[in-house]
């Protein structure tokens, strides 16, 4: 049993060095592809090979059946390894919000926004908060709620007040 608890130690620190440092083993596998044989999959399978293995013994006294399952284990464990290095690995990653992303987005104005110069508004994009130079039509206090109708520079847009209500028109009654 002790054989197996080592190699489980030994691969539990294989994998927390090649999490904390890298791949150790990139350029060993360089003409195999894929993630089988990096430093993480070969220590997640060397941990659960030997621990596996380690509880399987000292449940049934047999070796044979420890290290049988002590392979299963292992095999698992690298398999799920090269999954969440893949996920990892090819994972979208949001780019920078920049002010084309804006046009239609609601926001709120921060800075008041008059009718002749700029002010500023903040916006959700993706999960980002932006903050953007803004210019309208008319004047805006700050804590409005706008939306961009136009972008004027990677970092200026026009926007226009959200009316939460239609306005009053003065309707003769009917008969």
């Amino acid at each position: 049993m002790t054989t197996f608890v080592v190699i489980g130690v030994l691969g539990l620190a294989l994998l927390l060095v090649s999490l904390v440092l890298g791949d150790l083993l990139d350029s060993v596998f360089d003409a195999l592809t894929g993630d089988i044989f990096s430093s993480a999959v070969i220590g997640g399978f060397l941990a659960a090979f030997g621990f596996g293995a380690a509880l399987v013994e000292g449940l049934t006294d047999s070796t044979l059946v420890a290290g049988l399952v002590g392979i299963g284990a292992g095999v698992l464990a690298g398999a799920f390894t090269v999954a969440l290095t893949r996920l990892v690995r090819d994972g979208g990653s949001d780019a920078t919000p920049t002010a084309d992303d804006a046009l239609g987005r609601a926001g709120r104005v921060v800075t008041a926004v008059p009718s002749d110069g700029l002010g500023t508004v903040r916006l959700a994009i993706g999960g980002h908060t932006v903050q953007l130079n803004a210019r309208a039509d008319q004047a805006i206090e700050p804590g409005t709620e706008v939306h961009v109708t136009e972008i004027l520079s990677p970092t200026a847009v026009r926007v226009a007040p959200v009316w939460n209500a239609l306005p009053d028109l003065d309707v003769p009654d009917q008969p």
